[in-house]
């Protein structure tokens, strides 16, 4: 438990959320105008209108709207593992025991549908710069797995990758680049937007990001024929007959017309939240900036991130004694320094919401025995975390220091003041 003193800290009545859906009103007419259409199912002018809004907005050619981030995920690895390798016969994945390339630090949505297709993950380490993947990690796990052709990247909180210095790897060594943008949507990297670097690429509309549907996710590309497998797919595989003529797997991932209505409400909110989340960040930034923290980077001059979550990261000299367990966590406070799970317990304390970053793939137990590269401190990579005693895992270490802050675009300054000073109060 938080035990330093801020007994004249009110907790607040109603608790501020890491990050909840912001509604609008136009949501409600959108969700209401399907009922009263009869179009309830998967099909409707709702979902017509978002796949248009969103290839407007993101700038591809192509959108199928799905019943979820990770449908979108699910497909976009069949449709590269056909395409490197091939079909496959019924029951083994499209995959079918080849190694891909994933980012190490993410939600695991990102990498499970790789195992859906009979993958095998392989981790890159994460960088400091953005949190993202280490295009140098990938460099040289290219050198010990050469024969990998496909890459599956995260960019982490809305924060950009580099997709610079990661595309020209991929090129170099024919890979395809698979863009989980899913908490990303209206993040660039030099004035592009994210969503459109890979071959096959996706976004989530899930209760929490920027945008919601209260659930759904895009697929999204400049293809038309990879655009039409995967409605295809993502409606059981129906033929073009009068009756219902199955010739290879398909699935339930469509998404509903009720759903893509509060999408479709949405939308158009998408810019005046980012607004809303960059605010929140920079007043974090400020302050807190006479601790010894930093908040979560980007790349100034070549990215804007959404700000999905404004994330903190505690300077290694003023961390206290902090233990976690598979499931639990303890801290030991001292004078001067603070850890996650100290700030975590008291933002709780006063009814706000953190969450600790997101544990790496490679920490995971059901992922412990996969392959993990990262770089030591000559930009080369190595199978092992240590190296002369030094920790090089990036990702771990930001695990260790990291957490979420209270990011909802609904938080009020007063709100954030205090939560900021609950976050001070832990350093004294």
């Amino acid at each position: 438990m938080f035990h330093k003193e801020r007994c004249d800290i009110e907790p607040f009545e109603s608790k501020v959320w890491l990050s909840s859906p912001t509604m609008h009103g136009e949501e409600l007419k959108y969700m209401t105008e399907a009922y009263r259409t009869n179009w309830m199912s998967t099909v409707g002018e709702n979902i017509n209108e978002i796949e248009r809004m969103v290839c407007h907005k993101i700038g591809c050619k192509y959108a199928v709207a799905l019943s979820s981030g990770t449908a979108s995920l699910h497909l976009a690895m069949k449709l590269a593992g056909e395409a490197i390798y091939g079909s496959t016969e019924l029951g083994k994945g499209a995959l079918n025991g080849h190694k891909v390339f994933c980012s190490d630090m993410t939600f695991d949505a990102t990498v499970n549908p790789v195992i859906y297709e009979g993958g095998i993950p392989v981790f890159i380490d994460t960088e400091y710069d953005t949190w993202n993947m280490d295009p140098k990690a990938l460099e040289t796990a290219f050198d010990i797995y050469p024969d990998v052709k496909m890459i599956v990247l995260v960019h982490l909180y809305g924060t950009p990758a580099k997709m610079d210095e990661i595309k020209t790897i991929a090129d170099r060594h024919g890979a395809i680049i698979v863009e989980d943008a899913a908490e990303s949507f209206g993040a660039t990297y030099k004035e592009k937007q994210t969503g459109t670097f890979g071959h096959y690429n996706c976004i989530s509309f899930n209760g929490n990001k920027i945008i919601t549907g209260s659930s759904g996710g895009m697929f999204l590309t400049d293809c038309l024929d990879d655009a039409n497998k995967v409605r295809k797919w993502s409606t059981q595989s129906r033929e073009n007959a009068a009756w219902y003529q199955h010739e290879e797997l398909g699935y339930n991932y469509r998404m509903s017309n009720v759903i893509a209505g509060v999408v479709r409400g949405q939308l158009p909110y998408l810019e005046q939240h980012i607004v809303q989340k960059r605010t929140i960040y920079e007043r974090y930034k400020e302050g807190l900036k006479d601790l010894p923290v930093s908040m979560n980077p980007y790349d100034e001059e070549n990215s804007v991130p959404n700000f999905w979550l404004s994330c903190l990261l505690i300077d290694k000299d003023a961390m206290c004694r902090q233990v976690r367990s598979e499931n639990e966590a303890l801290s030991i406070g001292e004078s001067g320094k603070s850890c996650p799970t100290e700030i975590l317990d008291a933002i709780a304390g006063i009814n706000a919401e953190g969450r600790p970053i997101w544990k790496p793939m490679h920490m995971q137990p059901i992922y412990r025995m996969n392959p993990f590269v990262v770089r030591d401190g000559n930009g080369r990579a190595r199978t092992n975390a240590y190296i002369d005693g030094e920790c090089l895992d990036v990702g771990m270490d930001i695990f260790n220091r990291g957490l979420c802050l209270p990011s909802d675009n609904k938080m009020t300054e007063q709100q954030q003041d205090r939560i900021i000073e609950v976050i001070k109060r832990c350093f004294d």
